[in-house]
């Protein structure tokens, strides 16, 4: 393993956005991650765990200590007791073992197909996209802990996972680095076809569509949103989904339907979201002002989804820390709701600071 100085870490990132790492390496086994904690610790660097850049944004000035690029892969597979199990390494791409997974019939991650990033990082935001989330197939996740330095086996439970969140982001923020995952997929299982975007590519179909057609159908509605990595194409140099969509009590959600019918608007309203007194942050943030496309400068919302704050190019973290908390405001001012952002924000001491995977 090689310590590298100075790395740019925006070309790591779809955001494309970001200042170096004073440090760098890239970790291929448990041991070198090991061994890089290691070298963090004992000369007192701060360190962040990189996993497949796609939910980042990371500040102007970089990293000051020491980044650590996870590069662990390989998918193992078995079956027990009834499930498909299988046990991904973190520096695995999350897409190949979706598709690896559909190509097997195995079901549990069809709707998740397309979403950018590492498999590692998946349990730390719990990862989820129509109607599907990450927790609800994971078995262990086994992690570093850098209490004690020892690797840990953390079952489902214990990991904490609700909405976008796990111990990871959030009570142990900062304590485990995630070197693998296990999956337990239902083979033969039949696909989730509960989202209204689904539901819509589907209608009219005469035969149940298969797990290979719900993941071409997720992929194709992703790439209409600007939500599919596409070369080329600035409405994908983003960290996707921007804002987490709020989940309300019953009077709150009351109180939001009405304000919305006084001003003549209907709140959308469907099961994915009705379950837990959602509303769709993109509905928030488009009946706040901002369309899809808004904005000329450096940064703005995508031309094909108004969820996703989009790097037109040549744009700094500040310009999108400055245009994110103008919706935000926004948001809050129209709607009395405050948006909560997905991305982990990495170095913004002053404004807002996460780590994870």
């Amino acid at each position: 393993m090689q310590i590298l100085e100075n790395v740019a870490l925006a070309p790591l990132t779809t955001f494309k956005v970001g200042g170096p790492a004073r440090y760098f390496c890239e970790a291929k086994t448990s041991q070198e991650v090991s061994e890089a904690v290691a070298f963090a610790q004992t000369r007192n660097f701060p360190l962040f765990v990189l996993g497949g850049g796609s939910n980042l944004v990371i500040s102007d000035s970089g990293w000051p200590g020491l980044v650590i690029k996870i590069g662990i892969t390989g998918i193992e597979d078995r079956s027990e007791d009834g499930k498909k199990i299988f046990e991904v390494g973190a520096g695995e791409e999350w897409d190949k073992f979706v598709a690896l997974a559909v190509a097997k019939n195995c079901a549990g991650v069809e709707c998740l197909s397309g979403i950018p990033g590492s498999v590692g990082g998946t349990p730390v935001q719990n990862v989820g996209a129509y109607g599907q989330e990450v927790s609800e197939t994971i078995d262990s996740v086994l992690a570093l802990d850098l209490k004690d330095g020892q690797l840990h086996e953390l079952c489902s439970d214990a990991c904490g996972f609700s909405y976008r969140s796990s111990i990871f982001n959030t009570s142990q923020k900062g304590r485990y680095i995630i070197v693998r995952t296990t999956y337990a997929l239902t083979p033969g299982g039949e696909p989730q076809v509960r989202y209204a975007d689904l539901k819509k590519h589907f209608f009219g179909w005469e035969e149940k569509p298969t797990l290979a057609d719900v993941r071409e159908a997720v992929r194709r509605i992703r790439a209409s949103k600007g939500m599919l990595i596409t070369p080329g194409d600035d409405d994908c140099r983003s960290a996707g989904s921007f804002f987490k969509n709020p989940v309300l009590s019953h009077e709150e959600h009351e109180a939001i339907t009405q304000k919305a019918k006084a001003k003549g608007f209907e709140v959308p309203s469907y099961p994915a979201l009705e379950s837990q007194h959602k509303v769709s942050a993109a509905w928030l943030v488009e009946h706040s002002g901002f369309r899809k496309g808004f904005g000329d400068g450096r940064v703005g919302i995508s031309r094909k989804h108004a969820l996703a704050i989009v790097n037109r190019g040549e744009a700094t973290a500040s310009d999108v820390l400055d245009f994110k908390e103008h919706i935000q405001d926004r948001v809050e001012e129209i709607w009395g709701i405050r948006l909560h952002p997905e991305p982990v924000f990495v170095g913004t001491e002053n404004r807002e600071l996460a780590t994870g995977n």
